[in-house]
C-alpha cells in the first residue's frame, strides 16, 4: 500500500481522474462500499411552555401511534391511508392533537420531520367545521418554492372541492391570485412580502382568519420579513389560533411567541439547530480545482439523486453545465432564473427526470423532495444555520442520507466554525495525488 499524507488510505486504487485522487483518513472507513451506520431514532423532547398548558406533546404521543388515532374525519383518514401514510412522525404525533383542540403550538424541529402535514391536517379539520366565503386559514412561508409545495400538499390531502386555496407569492402574475381570493378561497398560502403588498392596496381582507401558520419563521425573520409579519398579524382577529414552526429558538423567535401566541404547547423534536441524526456527515479536504472531479467520482460511485449546493449563481450555472457536458442529467436553480425555470427545475428533479439539482441557498429551504439520497456542499456556507438546512434536504422522515462537504484550504476555517457552533465533528477525508512507490 502506498502511503499518502496521513496514516492510512481507504483504497490503493486511483479513482479515475488525472492526476488520480485518493481518499485518506486517520480512521479506517470504506467509503466506496456505500454503507452507512444505522440511523439513530429521532428523539422527542417536548414540554409545555406555560404552566397553564396542561397537555404536552409527549403525552399526546403516548396514545398516537397511527394516523387513524387522530381525532379527524373518516374522509380525511381514508385520504391519508390512500397516500400510504400510516405512522405519524414525532412532530406530527406531538403537534396535531393539541392543534386539533384549538391550542396554539410552538414546534422547533429539523427540516424533513413532517412539519407540513402537522399543520395541514388541523387546517382541513377547521375548514370542515367552518362556513365562510373568505379565508379561514393563512399559511406564511419564506419562499415561493416552499409555498408552492405546501399548496400541493394541501390539494393532495383535501377531500372537499369547496376548500379552494390561493397561492400568493411574488414573481407570479397577480391576476389569478386575486381572482381566487375574490372567489372565496378558504386557505391562503403566502410569502409575507406579496401578501403585505395586497393588504396595503386593500385588495384582500383577513378579518375572518381563524388559524395562522408561521412556517420556517426563523428563516422569514432572517430575510427581513418581521415588519411584514407584524402588519399582517395586525389584520387578523385576536381570537385566532397560531401554529409556529422554526428550526431554531432564539431571542427573535421568543419575541414572536410573546407577540402572536397564547400559552402555546411547546414541542421540540431532537435538538434545535442540529444536523439530523439520519444523515451521515463527511468532509473532504480537497483543493478548489479538484472539487469537480471529486463530485464526478461521488456521482459515479453512489446511487440516487444528488442535491449540490454552491455559493453563487454563476457557480451554479458553471457546475451544472460541466455536469451536463460530462453526460450527467443535471439542472440548476438560483435567484436569476425565472419563476417558470425554477418551477420546471424543481419538478424535473422531484420527478426523477434529472438526477442532479445544483442550487444556491435561495433554494435550501424551498426544496421538499423525498428521494434526495446525497447532499453535497460544493462550497461551504457562511453560517451554521444554512449548513443545517442544506443537509436537511436528505435523511428526511425515517430515511437515511449522506451529506458531503468539500473544503478547500481557504474554507477550512469556516468549516471549523460550523463544527464548533453545532458541537459536531465530521468524519474527514483528504483527497491527494498518490505518492510514487
Amino acid at each position: 500500500m502506498r502511503q499518502g499524507r496521513v496514516e492510512y488510505l481507504t483504497s490503493t486504487q486511483p479513482i479515475g481522474i488525472n492526476p488520480p485522487l485518493r481518499y485518506s483518513t486517520t480512521q479506517s472507513f470504506l467509503f466506496l462500499s456505500g454503507r452507512l451506520k444505522p440511523p439513530l431514532e429521532i428523539k422527542l423532547k417536548a414540554h409545555s411552555s406555560s404552566s397553564s398548558a396542561k397537555l404536552c406533546a409527549a403525552q399526546y404521543k403516548d396514545y398516537v401511534t397511527q394516523f387513524s388515532d387522530f381525532n379527524i374525519s373518516e374522509a380525511l383518514k381514508k385520504r391519508i391511508a390512500s397516500l400510504n401514510f400510516i405512522t405519524p412522525t414525532p412532530v406530527q404525533a406531538g403537534a396535531v392533537p393539541p392543534a386539533l383542540e384549538g391550542k396554539d403550538v410552538l414546534a422547533t424541529a429539523q427540516t424533513g420531520t413532517g412539519k407540513t402535514l402537522s399543520f395541514i391536517l388541523p387546517i382541513l379539520e377547521k375548514l370542515a367545521k367552518t362556513e365562510s366565503r373568505s379565508a379561514t386559514a393563512l399559511i406564511l412561508l419564506p419562499t415561493r418554492e416552499l409555498a408552492m409545495q405546501v399548496e400541493t400538499h394541501f390539494r393532495n390531502l383535501n377531500t372537499n372541492p369547496a376548500n379552494s386555496v390561493a397561492l400568493v407569492c411574488g414573481g407570479m402574475a397577480e391576476g389569478p391570485q386575486l381572482q381566487l381570493i375574490r372567489r372565496g378561497a378558504r386557505l391562503i398560502v403566502a410569502t409575507p412580502g406579496r401578501l403585505e403588498d395586497y393588504l396595503k392596496r386593500k385588495l384582500v381582507k383577513l378579518d375572518q382568519v381563524q388559524i395562522l401558520v408561521l412556517d420556517e419563521v426563523d428563516r422569514m425573520l432572517d430575510m427581513g420579513f418581521k415588519p411584514a409579519i407584524r402588519r399582517i398579524a395586525d389584520c387578523l382577529p385576536q381570537s385566532r389560533q397560531t401554529l409556529c414552526y422554526s428550526a431554531t429558538l432564539d431571542a427573535q423567535i421568543r419575541e414572536v411567541v410573546r407577540e402572536y401566541m397564547k400559552d402555546p404547547v411547546r414541542i421540540e423534536i431532537g435538538s434545535v439547530l442540529k444536523p439530523s441524526e439520519n444523515v451521515e456527515l463527511q468532509t473532504f479536504e480537497v483543493e478548489q480545482d479538484k472539487k469537480h472531479e471529486l463530485l464526478e467520482h461521488l456521482l459515479e460511485s453512489g446511487e440516487g439523486s444528488f442535491l449540490v449546493f454552491v455559493r453563487t449563481k454563476h457557480g451554479a450555472d458553471r457546475v451544472a453545465t460541466r455536469l451536463v457536458r460530462s453526460g450527467h442529467s443535471a439542472t440548476q436553480i438560483h435567484g436569476d432564473r425565472s419563476q417558470a425555470q425554477r418551477n420546471q427545475a424543481l419538478k424535473s428533479f422531484s420527478e426523477g427526470r434529472h438526477r442532479i439539482l445544483v442550487a444556491t441557498d435561495v433554494a435550501a429551504r424551498g426544496i421538499d423532495v423525498a428521494h434526495v439520497a446525497h447532499v453535497v456542499n460544493y462550497d461551504i456556507p457562511k453560517v451554521a444555520e444554512d449548513f443545517v438546512h442544506r443537509i436537511g434536504r436528505t435523511g428526511r422522515a425515517s430515511s437515511k442520507g449522506i451529506a458531503s462537504t468539500f473544503a478547500s484550504a481557504s474554507e477550512r476555517s469556516d468549516l471549523r466554525k460550523i463544527e464548533r457552533s453545532l458541537s459536531i465533528s465530521m468524519k474527514r477525508f483528504r483527497v491527494t495525488a498518490p505518492q510514487s512507490a
